[in-house]
């Protein structure tokens, strides 16, 4: 029996991932895993600090570092499972500890090319930005092995910092097929003769959002059905009462309602601003 422990961001997408990886982790009887959910939203001392409190990076390493630390003085593990690197900045001790995997969607300098509809801004001062570049090089060099969502994360983890293609594999998160089979019954609900659209985006102005509202109250809405699910309570209340236009708040990742959703639309729409390897797509 192998201990294994999970240490997993839980933001967007990758809370579909963690679900997904704990529903095969269960299928392998040599595998006891210990999962360490790295939550968007603690009430601890890092929620509260200055500078931290604002740097999801800061704040999800501290958080992790913690969960490590405390599982660390309880057991002994055989191997570590870090998802995302944001996890991993503040881990080097335990990594050195035991071998360590960390898996990723993309590199910092990916997310820094997309970065302006997430509201983030690349930095500027030029030694800050070298510290942290140096910072994260030396986070994926302590891992043993690096899982990579796509091959555009590869790219960088090899050209910008300097990681080895072997140390490297792609394996995108995947759809577990048994838990979205729909079978030959679709549509059973929607106006007859109109193609119903579905959008799924938690964070609905990047994810083009706008966009799709636009075209749909300018050309669609006499031939389609649109259902939006996000988790923008301002679209919400804006929406409320449209023509055509249901707003679905509140659905969790892989829950019934959820696939409902997906079982019952003709077109699922996705005009995203910015993204690195959006989840709710496949």
């Amino acid at each position: 029996m192998y201990r294994f422990g999970f240490v997993m961001e839980q933001m967007l997408g990758h809370i579909t991932h963690c679900q997904n990886l704990e529903r095969w982790v269960k299928e392998e009887s040599d595998i006891e895993p210990l999962w360490m959910p790295v939550l968007a939203e603690t009430p601890d001392i890092w929620e509260n600090m200055p500078v931290i409190r604002n740097n999801w990076s800061l704040k999800a390493s501290l958080r992790a570092r913690g969960l490590l630390d405390a599982s660390f003085s309880k057991q002994t593990f055989d191997a570590l499972f870090l998802h995302t690197q944001t996890t991993a900045l503040f881990a080097k001790k335990a990594m050195r500890k035991v071998p360590s995997i960390v898996s990723i969607d993309a590199t910092p300098i990916n997310y820094d090319s997309v970065g302006a509809a997430y509201g983030h801004v690349a930095g500027n001062i030029n030694w800050l930005e070298n510290r942290k570049h140096s910072w994260h090089r030396s986070t994926f060099e302590n891992a043993v092995h690096i899982v990579s969502w796509c091959k555009w994360a590869k790219d960088s983890l090899i050209k910008d910092y300097g990681i080895s293609a072997e140390k490297i594999s792609v394996i995108p998160p995947g759809v577990d097929q048994e838990n979205w089979k729909f079978g030959t019954e679709r549509r059973s609900s929607g106006m007859p003769g109109k193609t119903r659209l579905l959008f799924v985006g938690g964070d609905f102005e990047r994810k083009g959002g706008m966009t799709l509202l636009r075209t749909f109250q300018e050309s669609l809405s006499q031939h389609c059905d649109l259902d939006i699910v996000t988790k923008d309570e301002k679209i919400e209340a804006d929406l409320r009462g449209s023509v055509g236009i249901r707003v679905h708040r509140g659905l969790q990742a892989n829950s019934p309602e959820l696939k409902a959703l997906y079982a019952k639309a003709d077109l699922f729409v996705f005009p995203t601003e910015a993204d690195c390897l959006p989840v709710a797509v496949m």
